[in-house]
């Protein structure tokens, strides 16, 4: 399943390309630029300095051609977040393991994420939606619904083949798992690291042996 304003990448990572086609394609190198200066800016100075004036400056790209790719500020901020987190959290793919295995290095790798910048740039640009237009469903159309699809998805294959012994609906599974690591992030119950979430993945999926 492919989303919306999302085309998938060599090696199984995503890569943000939201504008229409329309007149000259793209330039990769342009679109790279923009979107790492966004993330740059948001993980050094926040998200209240990063505007598209900052962006244009830092990545010496027209305010113009950023306005004709983005139809907004809060889409641009969330593509730059989608564009490095398909480098530091790719999907897992199918040849590197059981879907139980797969999801457990995932999960894993999520938490640790979330221990640094990547943590705070994901939590900023998310209250940056709901404060904008008060949900943080464009979050989900941009980033979290095709990553959440493909989970998913291996989380039922795991079912299918025996693997994952778990009786639920795989999205309540995937749910389970990674709200619960947000959730656990957001308030500060307590420290998150990987070996808490592979026990969380195999709490949660029961794989089986």
């Amino acid at each position: 399943m492919r989303r919306p304003g999302v085309a998938m990448a060599k090696g199984g990572g995503e890569e943000a390309d939201s504008a229409p086609r329309r007149g000259r394609p793209r330039s990769i190198e342009t679109t790279n630029a923009i979107l790492e200066s966004a993330y740059a800016l948001m993980a050094a100075t926040g998200l209240a300095a990063t505007t598209i004036d900052a962006v244009a400056r830092h990545s010496s790209v027209s305010k113009m051609t950023i306005y004709k790719w983005w139809p907004s500020r809060e889409a641009l901020l969330i593509d730059a977040f989608l564009h490095h987190a398909a480098q530091m959290l790719p999907l897992p793919p199918v040849s590197s393991g059981t879907p139980a295995a797969r999801a457990r290095r995932h999960a894993a790798a999520y938490a640790e994420a979330l221990r640094g910048e990547f943590g705070k740039v994901q939590l900023a640009v998310i209250s940056e939606c709901i404060s904008k237009t008060g949900s943080a469903e464009l979050f989900y159309a941009r980033y979290l619904q095709f990553r959440r699809d493909a989970l998913v998805e291996m989380i039922a294959a795991g079912q299918k083949d025996g693997s994952v012994l778990a009786e639920g609906a795989p999205e309540d599974l995937c749910d389970a798992i990674y709200g619960g690591l947000f959730y656990r992030y957001v308030f500060g119950i307590a420290p998150i690291t990987p070996a808490y979430a592979r026990n969380l993945v195999d709490l949660v999926l029961r794989p089986k042996g």
